[in-house]
């Protein structure tokens, strides 16, 4: 008797074992396969995240969103867009309202976004943005788009860009969300906007864009091709799932 309980003992021991040694094989899989190219979408997609979206302009001409919501791959679907709406002082996408009205009544998560000059009066982007822009509820926060020095200092980068953020703190009720690349958060940006929610563009990168801070949205290809949208468009990814996605809308 003993030596049955023995038997079966080591027995569960080994499948243990084997259970395990399945388990880490399927892990490192998993982590192998982070990227995984998809011909429909013309660019590797990061399958280790659930919440994918694009952002567009009025370079994407005109675009039929009920396709691009309706588009699947495996498990990976269009959830939000961003929107260009504002750029400077003057300037309006002539393509925003259209596309604004449009990725709402297909069931897009949207959002809205102001390019951004440090030359410029920044009070005066602010209302050009707020002329612009009625935020609704379940929209995603005013984002600024702050990408060019314009051979600026630093120091005059962050205090305009920072005049920008509060206006529309106050316009909206909800801290903006900064878009930038890795290099010019690091040069121009850095620790004084911590208390932003950021979304970074980094290219071709496996896994996460290589940024020593927490980030929400990540740009991960300036390429990739969805149905409904004639050219190129900029791929993202959301770092959460959809309840989470939903919390960081307006109320």
């Amino acid at each position: 008797m003993r030596i049955k309980k023995t038997g079966c003992l080591l027995l569960v021991l080994v499948l243990a074992a084997l259970m395990m040694l399945a388990w880490l094989w399927w892990r490192q899989r998993r982590q192998e396969l982070s990227f995984v190219r998809y011909e429909e979408f013309g660019i590797d997609m990061p399958v280790s995240y659930s919440v994918h979206g694009i952002d567009v302009s009025k370079f994407q001409q005109q675009i039929n969103w009920e396709a691009v919501k309706q588009m699947q791959v495996a498990n990976i679907r269009i959830s939000f867009a961003f929107i260009k709406a504002t750029e400077g002082i003057t300037r309006q996408d002539a393509a925003f309202r259209r596309n604004w009205r449009k990725a709402k009544q297909a069931g897009l998560v949207r959002g809205a976004y102001h390019f951004f000059y440090a030359t410029r009066d920044p009070v005066k982007q602010a209302i050009n943005f707020r002329n612009m822009v009625e935020l609704e509820s379940g929209d995603l926060p005013p984002v600024l788009d702050i990408e060019m020095h314009n051979n600026q200092p630093a120091a005059v980068i962050r205090s305009t860009a920072k005049i920008w953020l509060e206006e529309m703190e106050k316009a909206y009720g909800v801290k903006p969300i900064i878009y930038t690349n890795l290099r010019f958060y690091n040069t121009y940006l850095g620790d004084e906007f911590r208390e932003y929610p950021l979304w970074i563009a980094h290219y071709y990168q496996k896994k996460r864009p290589r940024i020593d801070r927490e980030w929400v949205f990540w740009q991960h290809s300036d390429i990739g091709r969805v149905n409904g949208i004639k050219t190129i468009v900029d791929f993202n990814v959301f770092r959460g799932d959809s309840a989470a996605l939903m919390k960081l809308c307006l109320p």
